[in-house]
């Protein structure tokens, strides 16, 4: 039996899953809880770009995530009846220039490949939660929604911008969360606009609007960004949410109302307000925090998964180089990971009408150095 310490992680997403493929390659036994019954559908695309990929090339998965990646062709902006307005075949809004390396690739692609990568797709507990962490003179003990308490040597929470280990172990008030003035919604709906496979964007004041269409050909992955004010109440709320949304949408018609009315139909559907999360430590003894729940830069970075695929890394290297001393390991992380996010949180000015400049980005994407990524010079639970 290994005589590493034992780590929980919180969220199934791409900073947990990510976390847990380092942690279990450097020979920690890892358990992973996610809240959800399974891995998420649907989501938007997101992209890898910068010391990201490296950190995926070291993990063996570069050409798998080429293999998956959007292959969006252009830009196509829209009216407001869905019309095209002009074509751009250089870039994408979300994703940046064609010619460069980075990986445009859906959310729930690149957790699949993830958890499969990890082997944590039959390992993972789903529709299980954390409800109370117990500090213990060597470890936390663990009480959780619909299991008994375990006890563990390490948690990390992994769980998103409202992160409840974050509240039970780091922080336990809201005002880390820095509200950017929006929300915004994320949907899949049938494929009522030909696109061609370039992603559509429709822009006014207080409206934004993208679609691409996703793998199968057969839907549209669609996000609508708008300023709303967003309470307690709202975010438990879907049905709610998806009013507030379709209102939002209101006065789109055209190819657009088919959209606008699978709002009422899909069960693929994610809020979220704006906001960027600003914390004075990432960690509190045993307990550590990765991805959006330490440093959430809000979607309109464009880096929240580098970000996350970057802290994994980070925070599993550095706890593989002290594995007896987390609270040293955390230290470090948070040392070498800490410039780095206030780049990519700089990145964002809700002003700007277009996307982040392209030599603004990939300076924020490289802005960290990276410690040694050969998996040669750690034990490794997969070898």
């Amino acid at each position: 039996m290994s005589s590493l310490p034992t780590v929980l992680v919180s969220g199934a997403g791409v900073a947990g899953l990510a976390t847990a493929w380092w942690l279990r390659h450097f020979g920690f036994p890892v358990t992973v809880v996610e809240k959800a019954p399974l891995l998420r559908d649907g989501g938007h695309a997101v992209d890898i770009r910068g010391v990201a990929l490296d950190v995926v090339k070291a993990m063996g998965l570069h050409d798998a995530l080429q293999a998956q990646r959007t292959r969006l062709r252009g830009l196509c902006m829209l009216d407001r009846q869905g019309e095209p307005v002009s074509v751009d075949d250089s870039r994408t809004f979300s994703g940046g220039r064609l010619d460069s390396p980075d990986i445009e690739i859906f959310r729930d692609t690149l957790c699949r490949l993830l958890a499969d990568a990890a082997g944590a797709r039959q390992d993972i507990c789903y529709d299980e939660h954390i409800t109370a962490l117990s500090p213990t003179p060597t470890g936390m003990t663990v009480s959780f929604a619909r299991q008994l308490s375990r006890s563990y040597d390490v948690v990390i929470g992994a769980d998103g911008v409202y992160s409840s280990v974050r509240r039970q172990a780091v922080h336990a008030g809201d005002d880390c969360l820095v509200p950017l003035g929006g929300a915004l919604a994320f949907y899949s709906a049938p494929d009522s606009l030909v696109l061609d496979d370039r992603e559509g964007m429709y822009r006014e004041a207080e409206l934004g609007v993208v679609v691409y269409p996703d793998a199968s050909g057969r839907e549209l992955r669609v996000g609508a960004g708008f300023g709303a004010e967003v309470d307690a109440r709202l975010r438990r709320d879907v049905a709610a949410q998806k009013a507030l949304t379709r209102v939002r949408l209101r006065d789109l018609g055209g190819r657009w109302q088919p959209l606008v009315d699978a709002l009422d139909t899909t069960d693929a559907f994610y809020f979220g307000e704006l906001v960027q999360v600003k914390l004075a430590r990432w960690s509190n003894g045993r307990v550590a925090l990765v991805g959006d729940a330490a440093h959430c830069a809000s979607p309109f970075s464009g880096q929240g998964t580098s970000l996350a695929l970057v802290g994994a890394f980070v925070l599993a290297r550095e706890l593989a180089n002290q594995p007896g001393s987390p609270q040293a390991a955390f230290a470090r992380y948070e040392a070498r990971m800490r410039p780095f996010v206030d780049l990519n949180q700089a990145l964002v000015d809700m002003t700007r009408e277009g996307p982040v400049p392209d030599a603004q980005m990939r300076a924020a994407a490289n802005g960290i150095a990276l410690p040694d990524l050969s998996p040669t010079r750690y034990p490794s639970a997969l070898a």
